[in-house]
């Protein structure tokens, strides 16, 4: 099991830099339903990831079992080809970046984020957590190691829930901070996050594609 865990661990963080995601928890986290929608942004994460998560599993299993060439075979192919995706979303991204100095406008929808029910945020935590490209992508490989490295059923959901907490870290925390240092301090340490993720989204994520399509890529071939 332990094989599997570190196969996953360095996909369980990618996920969990998630720049924009981060930045819209916090800005629910400055709303008059902070308490309400917080928890439901962070629920609505972790439901996709479990989902994408577990859909892998068991798809990736049963092709394993149905097929004549074995799960390694599978896996890797699985695998080149969400490295590929990966690395050609980073070209998009390299493409369409500000220029320096540029100011980065956050999505329009955010500026609604102060008129939404626990039933958006969950949704919109959800959007982030599992609909992604790039959390689908990394949550998909995670599994899909997962599925091939030979483990039992219980052994591969502790390894799936393991997976879901360490990529859930980055949206737990801002939701922690918030309900442990209440509004008014909370308000001064998370601002001071989103300002950061804010002016960097765009290289944090052309530099995570990067990475770990490489990675992807070469782990498929290897697999090959």
């Amino acid at each position: 099991m332990s094989g599997a865990i570190g196969e996953m661990l360095p996909l369980a963080i990618g996920i969990a830099i998630s720049p924009l995601a981060i930045v819209a928890v916090i800005l629910i986290l400055t709303t008059p339903q902070a308490r309400t929608n917080g928890p439901a942004f962070l629920g609505g994460w972790l439901l996709a990831l479990a989902v994408v998560g577990g859909v892998t599993l068991v798809v990736t299993d049963a092709a394993e079992s149905a097929g004549s060439s074995g799960p390694r075979t599978i896996v890797a192919v699985f695998k080149i080809v969400l490295g590929v995706v990966l690395l050609v979303l980073a070209w998009r991204g390299f493409r369409g970046r500000p220029a320096p100095g540029e100011d980065v406008p956050l999505p329009k929808w955010m500026a609604a984020l102060d008129r939404f029910t626990p039933r958006r945020s969950l949704s919109v935590g959800a959007l982030f957590g599992g609909v992604k490209p790039k959390n689908l992508i990394l949550a998909a490989a995670a599994a899909a190691g997962i599925a091939g490295a030979g483990l039992g059923g219980v052994q591969q959901v502790v390894v799936l829930l393991l997976l879901i907490l360490v990529a859930s870290i980055a949206i737990i925390a801002p939701v922690a901070v918030y309900f442990l240092l209440g509004d008014e301090r909370s308000e001064r340490v998370l601002d001071g996050w989103k300002t950061w993720l804010q002016a960097n989204n765009s290289t944090v994520m052309i530099v995570l594609f990067v990475v770990f399509g490489v990675v992807l890529l070469g782990k498929g071939i290897g697999g090959l």
